[in-house]
């Protein structure tokens, strides 16, 4: 039986919760991992750890949290992410709202794209429950 996006969100909301020792309230869709939830960059470890547990699944580094893009000149030039690049993460990170960052792509931005949201339809799409 499929999980629903509640209870998907539920388990995700634990995970975050052990990993980044926040509130339960303040996991909420909209939250950024980083600038709301304080995550660092250890911390990105831990959280694809306990969701790999979480919901038995297996996540490739890089997978959830792509990183490399962005040391690729191809894809980012002057503090920005290239056409290339932009399409490139669209394809990598299918299940963000890259709506906004589209319109102004810098680099320092990108972290933003990481919120509980993006991460709870990585997780449907990894379970085929979207």
């Amino acid at each position: 039986m499929a999980l629903t996006y509640d209870e998907i969100m539920e388990k995700v909301r634990e995970a975050l919760v052990d990993a980044l020792g926040v509130d339960e309230d303040q996991v909420v869709p909209t939250a950024r991992i980083g600038a709301d939830l304080g995550a660092e960059s250890i911390d990105y470890l831990d959280i694809v750890f306990r969701l790999e547990k979480a919901f038995n699944i297996k996540i490739p580094r890089g997978d959830l949290f792509p990183d490399n893009i962005l040391s690729s000149e191809e894809f980012v030039q002057g503090g920005k992410l290239t056409e290339k690049g932009l399409q490139e993460l669209t394809t990598r990170m299918p299940y963000a709202d890259l709506t906004s960052f589209s319109q102004n792509p810098n680099v320092q931005d990108i972290a933003d794209l990481f919120t509980v949201d993006m991460i709870v339809k990585y997780v449907q799409a990894k379970l085929g429950s979207a």
